[in-house]
């Protein structure tokens, strides 16, 4: 049997301007998640570790720290050093690469579940390393870790019909004042609000475009008519609008009647 790929990519193109990832069925079977690269591909579990081991017995690397720390209660976890770095960090990269192939997927449970994984290991290391320039090779990509966490879960709100713009801007608002609070806490320098960041930059741009998709409620409506009216000094229909509005508020503050 050759073990040339060439079969395996022919016809599916690397395009470096996106993330190119499809599902397959494996010969066991089982479903692979398979992402595009310029020199082949990367062939991924689509849960536990992507590669499939069981470091220390465990699903994860992780899952194997988390649990020592919790049986040792703090008392005698060991630092971690270089080495034990190195195989965290091969593992987030496992899981950098399968969340990327997970959202171009449209498959943001995953993403969501990957990314906390990965903000899961950099808060391990920030607690356990054993100088502050280690855990910084894992701190560093907090911010886009969280900002790819809250794309997922404001995705996943309105995919497919679900329309829970609510949630949704409120999980983006919530990764923004993260993001910002971490950068106030690990930034050298003076933290400067009117700096954005790439990854708050995104996150503005898409709570943006949520606020403008949200379907507007008649209350929100009116007090918009109300605004127009104003603005352009019409003040007969604003006195109008503005009784309506009265009204409805009014009306929805009433508690609603028992029945009997």
């Amino acid at each position: 049997m050759s073990k040339d790929i060439e079969h395996i990519i022919a016809g599916w193109e690397f395009d470096p301007a996106r993330v190119s990832a499809r599902w397959i069925k494996g010969e066991d079977g089982g479903t692979k998640i398979q992402l595009r690269l310029d020199l082949g591909l990367f062939q991924m579990e689509p849960n536990g570790r992507p590669d499939g081991t069981r470091p220390h017995g465990y699903p994860t690397v992780l899952d194997y720290y988390l649990t020592l720390e919790r049986t040792s209660q703090g008392a005698d976890f060991p630092e971690l050093d270089e080495e034990a770095c190195a195989g965290l960090q091969q593992e987030a990269v496992q899981f950098y690469y399968r969340y990327l192939a997970l959202y171009a997927l449209r498959h943001y449970e995953g993403v969501i579940r990957d990314t906390r994984h990965n903000m899961m290991i950099a808060e391990l290391v920030e607690r356990h390393a054993e100088d502050e320039e280690l855990a910084w090779e894992f701190l560093q990509f907090y911010p886009y870790m969280r900002m790819m966490h809250a794309r997922a879960a404001a995705d996943q709100f309105v995919a497919d019909g679900r329309g829970e713009y609510e949630m949704a801007i409120l999980a983006v608002e919530q990764g923004l004042a993260d993001i910002r609070a971490f950068w106030k806490k690990h930034d050298d320098t003076e933290y400067d609000e009117d700096v954005t960041t790439d990854e708050e930059e995104v996150l503005s741009d898409l709570l943006d475009e949520l606020r403008q998709r949200k379907p507007r409620s008649p209350h929100d409506q009116l007090q918009e008519d109300l605004q127009r009216a104003i603005a352009v000094e019409n003040y007969e229909k604003a006195a109008t609008l503005r009784d309506a509005l009265r009204r409805m508020e009014k009306k929805e503050s009433k508690p609603a009647r028992k029945e009997r």
